[in-house]
């Protein structure tokens, strides 16, 4: 990769601002949640933006959903989709989960516990996930004596129910395949572990 932007070729450059244009339009108004900013905090390749954003971002998250969970850019890329599904409610409470993992004390986690589960688990939760009603009763219990675990289960339920469904749909959708087309053009110039996939997508 170039060192500075100035060392970028001026077709290079105007690739990556059509592609940093697209990806834009693509997150609109999507929130990274959980104090990560917002889209504007994206900045391509800046030192100075929050999130380093660049091509080989956009080709790894077809890796696994993992990757792509591993991604701060690639988790506001997935909300952005399930957006558009009315269908983010999953995602949030799998980060919600993350977050509460953190929690040091005890009445905190109590407290934080009871949260989440009125927003996301009770029936008629304003953002109810998809769970069975074992998962349901069994995470209920857990809250008599919440632990930094006592989510795991219905939060394992949503991150497969996640990568079997939603995940391929996001990988499949045009807006992501609009993304991967402009990043391998904006790639074109640089040494990428990636090159190969941009040949074949």
């Amino acid at each position: 990769m170039c060192r500075t932007l100035s060392a970028f070729p001026s077709t290079c450059l105007e690739r990556a601002k059509e592609f940093k244009t697209r990806l834009g339009i693509f997150l609109h108004k999507s929130e990274l949640g959980t104090e990560s900013g917002t889209v504007s905090k994206f900045e391509w390749g800046s030192k100075h933006s929050k999130e380093k954003f660049v091509p080989e971002d956009v080709l790894g998250w077809k890796e696994s959903f993992d990757h792509l969970l591993s991604s701060k850019s690639g988790i506001a890329a997935f909300r952005a989709f399930l957006k558009t599904e009315f269908s983010e409610e999953n995602l949030e409470f799998w980060l919600a989960c993350e977050e509460f993992k953190k929690i040091q004390s005890a009445t905190k986690l109590a407290s934080r516990a009871q949260r989440i589960f009125e927003e996301f688990i009770c029936s008629e939760a304003p953002k109810e996930v998809n769970i069975d009603h074992e998962t349901r009763e069994l995470t209920q219990k857990n809250l008599q004596g919440a632990t930094a675990t006592c989510f795991d289960e219905a939060q394992g339920k949503t991150r497969i129910l996640m990568e079997k469904d939603s995940y391929p749909r996001f990988l499949r959708s045009a807006a992501y395949r609009d993304l991967v087309e402009q990043a391998c053009e904006a790639s074109t110039s640089q040494p990428s572990r990636h090159a190969g996939e941009c040949s074949h997508t």
